[in-house]
């Protein structure tokens, strides 16, 4: 991967998950953070779940649209931000576990736009269970009124 100057990008990130309100909401907590790679991690609560009692899909979609997202964040300037402007989840098996896994990690960076493929996780008895994958687009944000890095 290019390396750019990213700045302090752990603290940014750490930073950045503080703000938002939807990932705590949900239980997420942040794991991990590596150049180019993230997780999210999340309890199980049947609070999130669908009618069947499995993760609901938005869960699962916006936890693994954050992983990715500060998966960017490793890449760009310090005064830059990202926006996803497109993603793909496949659903492959039922969410059903103790706690989830949420990774992402960069396919393709970029100055401008930013490629990323997420993989969620079940955990619970036995081996983690891959349970959805995402392919997210990115847009690298410089310079716009109230979306900063």
């Amino acid at each position: 991967m290019n390396e750019i100057n990213s700045g302090n990008f752990r603290e940014r990130i750490h930073e950045n998950f503080a703000k938002q309100a939807a990932l705590h909401t949900i239980g997420a907590e942040l794991t991990r953070i590596e150049h180019g790679s993230t997780e999210i991690e999340l309890p199980f609560d049947v609070k999130l779940t669908q009618q069947h009692g499995i993760l609901h899909a938005g869960v699962i979609s916006a936890a693994l649209d954050s992983a990715c997202g500060f998966a960017a964040y490793t890449l760009i300037d310090p005064d830059a931000s990202v926006l996803t402007i497109e993603f793909k989840v496949n659903l492959m098996s039922p969410g059903r576990g103790d706690r989830f896994l949420f990774r992402g990690d960069i396919t393709k960076p970029g100055s401008n736009i930013i490629v990323a493929d997420g993989r969620a996780y079940a955990i619970g008895d036995g081996p983690a269970k891959l349970i959805a994958s995402m392919t997210s687009t990115m847009m690298v944000v410089r310079g716009r009124e109230g979306i900063s890095g």
